[in-house]
């Protein structure tokens, strides 16, 4: 509720839980407990749907029976959670079509019978041209590591997915 309705960030909320008493009064914590940021993360997760339900009906009735709120309306908000996920660029995403093609044809190659096919792997030279991307203070340099960085996933495609499924591509 603090964090709602204050707007705060849980780093925030942590520090006005140490340092505000009234804070501390509404959440009813001990004099020596001090949450830290991670510690409201994972709590304020750890709520079922069915009681933010209820809590969401008890603050529209209290609404309606002070007047405050006619209840047509309603905003949901959502709270963010730190995953492993990352932001997806397209230089990232190409990275990423080229690893998960090499680890499956890597993985082939562990069968038995053995199939017979070669492959380049390009993981490697792809994160090069992908971290050059992503740090190059030239918008030149930016578009020639684009541009190398397509033509590896292009080839990667070509070279190795068509050769098992020609007739589709």
């Amino acid at each position: 509720m603090l964090k709602q309705y204050r707007s705060l960030t849980y780093e925030e909320l942590a520090f006005h839980l140490e340092d505000s008493q009234s804070f501390r009064a509404f959440a009813r914590l001990d004099i020596n407990q001090y949450p830290s940021r991670s510690v409201l993360q994972e709590n304020i997760k750890a709520i079922s749907a069915s009681t933010w339900e209820a809590v969401h009906q008890v603050l529209i009735e209290y609404a309606l029976d002070q007047e405050l709120e006619k209840g047509r309306k309603i905003r949901i908000d959502s709270t963010a959670v730190e995953s492993n996920i990352h932001h997806p660029t397209d230089s990232k995403l190409l990275e990423d079509g080229v690893r998960v093609i090499t680890r499956l044809l890597i993985a082939g190659k562990e069968l038995k019978p053995m199939p017979e096919y070669s492959f380049a792997d390009h993981r490697r030279v792809v994160r090069k041209r992908v971290v050059t991307i992503l740090n190059a203070k030239k918008q030149k340099i930016r578009e020639k590591a684009y541009k190398d960085l397509l033509n590896v996933s292009v080839r990667t495609w070509i070279c190795n997915v068509c050769h098992f499924c020609p007739e589709d591509v």
